[in-house]
C-alpha cells in the first residue's frame, strides 16, 4: 500500500513525485539472495520469508538545467524468520545531480546533510558520504550519477530508536539543504545547448536507475508492486547520442570531471 503524488510540466518542476509505501506480503526468492549476497543471514519456513518495509522518497526533475535534480529517501525494513524472530533494518539517503557544477551549491548541500549526521556521531557524514559516492556508480560508464550526499543501508545499532532519530534528522535535512539551491537558480536563463547537455545526463540517471538502482530492482521483484510508482524516479525527457563528448575545458566537461573522481565538499 501506499500512495504516490506526482507534478508534471510545471513552471519550475518538469516531473517531480513523493512516494510513501508501506508494504507487506513474502519476500520473493530473488529479492532474498540479493539481501543474503548483502551478507543477510535469513531462515525462511517453508520457502517463505514474511517482511514489511515502509519508507518516503521523492525524485525532482528540475526544468531548468542550472537546478540540480535531487533525489531522498528513507526507509525501516522488517523480516521474520523461521523461529519468530524478526531482523529490521533502516536505510537510505540523500543526493544531488547537477547538470553543471556549482561549487557553492555543492557545498551548501553536503555542509547541510554533514550537520544533521553530526547531530549523532562525527563518524557518520564521511563514512555514509563515500558510501554515497560508491553506490551511486555507473559502472558501465566510470561515473557517478551525481555529486552524492550520504547514503547507508542494513543499519541496525545502537538500536532501533537511535537510528530513527538519526533518519528523523536527515529527512528533516532535506528542505534546507535543496530548496535554497532551487530558489537561487529556477530563473537562470539557459541555452538550447545548455538544455540539451540537461538531456544527456538525464540519460545517465536512468541508465543508474533501470541497472543498478536495489530500491528500482525490489520494487519490479514484488509481486503486485505498482509499476508507475517505482519508475516515477524516471525524468519526463531524457536523450542519447551516439558517442557524445563534451569539448575538453567545458563547463560540460567540467562536471564531468567531478563524477569521475568525486571531491570532499566540506573541508
Amino acid at each position: 500500500g501506499g500512495i504516490s503524488c506526482v507534478l508534471q510540466d510545471g513552471e519550475v518542476f518538469e516531473k517531480a513525485g513523493v512516494n510513501v509505501s508501506v508494504v507487506f506480503g513474502l519476500l520473493s526468492e530473488e529479492a532474498a539472495r540479493q539481501m543474503r549476497s548483502r551478507g543477510k543471514s535469513l531462515k525462511a519456513k517453508d520457502g517463505k520469508l514474511p517482511f514489511c518495509a515502509m519508507g518516503v522518497s521523492s525524485v525532482i526533475h528540475p526544468k531548468n538545467p542550472h537546478v540540480p535534480t535531487m533525489h531522498f529517501n528513507y526507509r525501516y525494513f522488517e523480516i521474520e524468520e523461521a523461529d519468530g524472530t524478526k531482523q529490521w533494518w533502516f536505510g537510505g539517503g540523500t543526493d544531488l545531480t547537477p547538470t553543471y557544477l556549482n561549487e557553492e551549491d555543492a557545498v551548501h548541500f553536503h555542509k547541510t546533510l554533514k550537520e544533521a549526521c553530526d547531530k549523532h556521531d562525527l563518524k557518520l557524514y564521511p563514512k555514509y558520504k563515500k558510501w554515497c559516492d560508491d553506490y551511486f556508480y555507473i559502472k558501465h560508464r566510470g561515473e557517478r550519477r551525481g555529486i552524492g550526499g550520504i547514503f547507508f543501508d542494513d543499519v541496525d545499532s545502537p538500536s532501533k530508536e537511535e537510528v530513527f532519530q538519526f533518519v528523523k534528522s536527515c529527512a528533516k535535512a532535506v528542505v534546507p539543504c535543496y530548496v535554497p539551491i532551487v530558489k537561487r537558480h529556477c530563473h537562470d536563463s539557459f541555452t538550447p545547448e545548455e538544455k540539451l547537455w540537461q538531456q544527456l545526463r538525464r540519460g545517465r540517471y536512468v541508465e543508474f536507475n533501470l541497472v543498478y538502482d536495489r530500491g528500482t530492482k525490489f520494487g519490479l521483484l514484488t509481486p503486485g508492486s505498482r509499476i508507475e510508482s517505482i519508475l516515477m524516479s524516471l525524468p519526463l525527457t531524457a536523450r542519447w547520442e551516439y558517442m557524445h563528448t563534451p569539448p575538453e575545458s567545458s563547463k560540460e566537461a567540467e562536471i564531468l570531471e567531478v563524477l569521475r573522481n568525486p571531491k570532499d565538499w566540506v573541508h
